[in-house]
């Protein structure tokens, strides 16, 4: 099965431009491609990883990719699905954000070898243009009813777009046409939400290239969840990369999460897995949903792309301690990933559980927390505490900062020192 045939079968295609003429591209000679993303934040949440990870498959067929961050762009701010005008970040904050994306795209390519990846930064070649070069050499080949054709651009007519997000699109295709003539780059992949932009850069190619020049577009559906909830979002919001906002530890459970509609699908689109493996992994969906094993393998493939395999081994290693309790067996680093949602309580150096109890609004009286404890109710670092008159020592702090408390089954509370 060819690299086409691949991601039709994973259902990665949305649309094409030239679906024979980028095929019979393809076939004849490996090609540079590029995939981009403004740094509007210093980081990239899974809704960005979809279109990257599709880059990757064509590196691995031996092609090129060229990961665009638009220092450029993302000053200006993409109106594609926006109702209503981006606030604008200022230079310094775009420049901390490409630094904090860069960082996350070195995780998914290979940069080295014959075909090894480019990183690029739109900054470099459209942030020194002055206005009277942009408007002549790049604004006289695109027509303003062209640009209104835009569903973009039409879509924020009546609620208005100003002149700034009305030129994004020009400024996107100024990137397609760059990269065609200094890196031959003939193939643009992006979001559905990209479409009109990756055809202006089309556009632009073909009135400024000399007759008979070749480049494509492709685009990739939008990731849904079988019923309907918005994919990639949480209670706690976004899945972000970045460790610091998203542990690797609620990345793994985010994944490991998925209902068994979907992961089939994501396994599909967001895991290098044969056809074979994501086939014995359907099977085991329909025969076997218990063992969530398609799960299991889902989360495992993309927590150590993203994180690599220490962080994988750390996710797993808390998910087995807080599914049996041993949380004794926890650094005081994983505990501060597993129990980073759970209600903490600062100790004001309470010894007796009792008191500790009351006073972390664990048990609402005294009475109630003895009951607790009698009735075998309440654990301490996983271990069931029966004794109503028990003192907590230094033993009970796992390296000196932690105490976990749990009543009944799942009601887990920190205590900090």
């Amino acid at each position: 099965m060819d690299l086409l045939q691949d991601l039709a079968w994973r259902g990665i295609i949305y649309q094409q431009t030239d679906e024979e003429g980028l095929k019979d591209t393809l076939s004849k000679e490996p090609i540079s491609l590029y995939c981009g993303v403004d740094p509007t934040a210093d980081s990239m949440h899974i809704g960005h990883l979809l279109p990257f990870l599709t880059l990757r498959r064509f590196q691995q067929h031996g092609h090129r990719p060229i990961v665009l961050v638009g220092g450029a762009t993302g000053l200006i701010g993409d109106p594609s699905g926006k109702s209503e005008e981006r606030k604008l970040l200022t230079l310094e904050t775009v420049q901390d954000n490409v630094a904090g994306i860069k960082k996350q795209l070195e995780s998914i390519f290979e940069f080295e070898g014959e075909n090894g990846a480019i990183m690029v930064n739109n900054y470099d070649w459209a942030g020194s243009m002055d206005v009277v070069t942009f408007l002549r050499d790049i604004g006289k080949h695109i027509g303003v009813n062209y640009m209104l054709a835009k569903d973009t651009i039409a879509s924020r007519l009546e609620t208005g777009i100003s002149f700034t997000e009305f030129t994004y699109t020009i400024l996107q295709a100024m990137d397609f046409l760059h990269l065609y003539e200094h890196h031959n780059c003939k193939l643009q992949i992006g979001g559905s939400d990209q479409w009109g932009n990756i055809t202006s850069g089309l556009e632009l190619i073909r009135k400024v290239q000399p007759e008979g020049s070749k480049a494509y577009g492709l685009t990739i559906p939008l990731v849904t969840k079988a019923d309907g909830t918005k994919f990639g979002k949480t209670e706690s919001g976004a899945v972000w990369l970045d460790p610091e906002k998203t542990t690797p530890y609620e990345f793994y459970q985010f994944w490991i999460n998925t209902a068994d509609a979907d992961v089939v699908k994501y396994l599909k689109i967001f895991t290098f897995l044969s056809h074979e493996e994501i086939e014995q992994l359907e099977k085991a969906v329909q025969e076997e949903p218990h063992l969530r094993k398609a799960q299991k393998v889902l989360a495992e493939e993309l927590t150590r792309l993203i994180h690599g395999e220490n962080s994988l081994q750390q996710a797993i290693k808390i998910s087995q301690a807080l599914f049996s309790g041993d949380v004794r067996s926890l650094s005081a680093a994983e505990i501060e990933q597993g129990f980073k949602d759970v209600p903490a309580y600062a100790s004001q150096n309470e010894e007796n559980l009792v008191d500790l109890l009351v006073a972390a609004k664990i048990s609402p009286s005294k009475r109630q927390a003895r009951e607790d404890i009698a009735n075998g109710a309440v654990t301490v670092n996983g271990e069931k505490i029966t004794d109503t008159s028990y003192v907590l020592t230094e033993s009970d702090r796992i390296e000196g900062q932690f105490t976990i408390i749990r009543r009944g089954k799942k009601k887990y509370t920190l205590i900090q020192y």
